[in-house]
């Protein structure tokens, strides 16, 4: 349960503690705090504790009237400045009252006072999300590498979508994977914390994905969920539209989506649509596009995980129109089928968490979607949802769910799905698609999917 007056007592004492101390950077300072004081792509000293940036900082309403009776505590009218009379006073009533847990979540105050609950604090600053992944210091940094007068600027930026952890919305929590899949994504987890162990040893050709499966298999949520969870700003481009003709310099928009993730580095680089490398390759196309593939995968030949702390993540529907010059580019395939029985299930488990469903029966409802993906799921619910709605209801039942399967059915989407061409037995899980692939299905809260 909130406590206002911890809340925006913890806040005074972290920018006090955090203005006195030069050893301390904006990475101890928590995201929340951080947010209310960069100022063109830095936080300067001293912070100004008023009670516009306690409340922004700590969601409490009225700051002041919550500390305005401490015997510590003093407001200037003219300026809103809250500040303390006894520093030392306040620093006993507060650690009197926090917990280890919560201190832990406060680097600055760890640092200050981390002894007193054995707290530390270098934990407490390692699990706290870097400066580097806030939306105020990505958009800085954009700013300063990219000119906003510069059209062919403005247009590199409009086919980059930047986003910052925090504007993430599904976890890895939320979707459901195979063993094999999160032993994947456990590999590329260790490989991010241990850089400079494997750039010691000289292995330096790791950190370059190419997911592969059917549209709506949950390839750019779990791509995303996976920013979310390392705290790694998220850069997601679309081949076919940044190198399209139509948009000026191809090539050279090519490379600029290179320099954005190595200026935003740590971070993931998703590319979509990378079928449309090899169809490019193969085609008549204008020059200047072959041009641009050309230099794509030069550029991804060049950028390392390791030396450049970008992590690469190619996505396709279509793998059967990859050439080897495409496929080489990547160290590992992972394979992305539509669910099985029981990830149909567990999908539905947990994109109903917060639904109210009478007799709900996923089991059932597994065995009469077979060969929906994760997406087409979603779609499912979402439709039991609205019907319920149309009948003043926010209770479903199982005949509800049941209904809007056979209505999707009828609709014939699935006679419209992008099939992978081949052996469809590899296209479910537990299908054998090459030596080494993994397996996984978007089954969260996300409501975003491939096309």
């Amino acid at each position: 349960m909130s406590n206002p007056e911890l809340d925006v007592v913890e806040f005074l004492l972290t920018t006090a503690v955090y203005s006195d101390r030069r050893d301390l950077d904006p990475d101890d300072l928590p995201p929340a705090y951080r947010e209310v004081f960069w100022s063109d792509g830095d936080i300067e000293r001293p912070l100004s504790a008023t009670n516009t940036t306690a409340s922004e900082a700590t969601g409490v309403e009225r700051p002041w009237s919550a500390v305005s009776g401490l015997m510590f505590t003093d407001r200037d009218d003219f300026s809103g400045s809250i500040s303390f009379t006894d520093q030392e006073m306040a620093e006993e009533w507060y650690l009197e009252r926090v917990d280890a847990d919560r201190l832990a979540r406060n680097p600055v105050l760890a640092a200050a006072y981390g002894d007193e609950l054995d707290v530390d604090y270098e934990k407490a600053r390692a699990t706290n999300r870097p400066a580097r992944a806030d939306r105020a210091f990505i958009d800085a940094m954009l700013e300063e590498a990219f000119d906003s007068d510069d059209e062919d600027d403005e247009e590199m930026l409009d086919l980059v979508d930047v986003r910052a952890p925090a504007e993430v919305e599904t976890t890895l929590n939320d979707l459901v994977l195979t063993p094999d899949q999160e032993g994947e994504i456990q590999k590329i987890v260790k490989a991010i914390e241990h850089r400079d162990y494997l750039a010691q040893i000289g292995l330096r050709e790791i950190g370059k994905l190419l997911f592969v499966g059917p549209p709506g298999t949950g390839k750019t949520s779990v791509a995303r969920a996976l920013a979310h969870d390392l705290d790694l700003p998220f850069v997601e481009v679309k081949l076919s539209m940044i190198t399209s003709q139509y948009l000026g310099e191809t090539a050279k928009n090519v490379e600029k989506v290179f320099e954005v993730a190595k200026r935003l580095s740590p971070c993931i680089l998703f590319m979509d649509e990378f079928d449309f490398v090899a169809k490019t390759r193969s085609s008549d196309e204008h020059a200047a596009i072959k041009r641009a593939v050309n230099t794509l995968l030069k550029s991804i030949d060049e950028i390392s995980l390791i030396q450049d702390e970008v992590l690469l993540i190619g996505a396709t529907n279509h793998p059967d129109q990859l050439d080897a010059a495409a496929w080489r580019r990547f160290d590992e395939i992972v394979n992305f089928p539509k669910p099985d029985h029981s990830m149909r299930a567990d999908i539905l488990r947990i994109v109903t968490r917060e639904m109210d469903i009478t007799d709900f029966d996923p089991e059932t409802l597994a065995e009469l979607t077979e060969g929906l993906t994760g997406s087409d799921l979603r779609m499912v619910l979402r439709e039991a949802v609205l019907e319920a709605l149309t009948e003043e209801r926010t209770t479903l039942t199982q005949q509800d769910l049941e209904d809007a399967i056979k209505d999707f059915e009828e609709r014939d989407n699935l006679k419209n799905m992008d099939m992978i061409d081949g052996d469809h037995d590899a296209l479910v899980a537990g299908g054998d698609f090459s030596e080494g692939a993994d397996a996984a299905s978007d089954g969260g809260h996300s409501h975003d999917h491939d096309h």
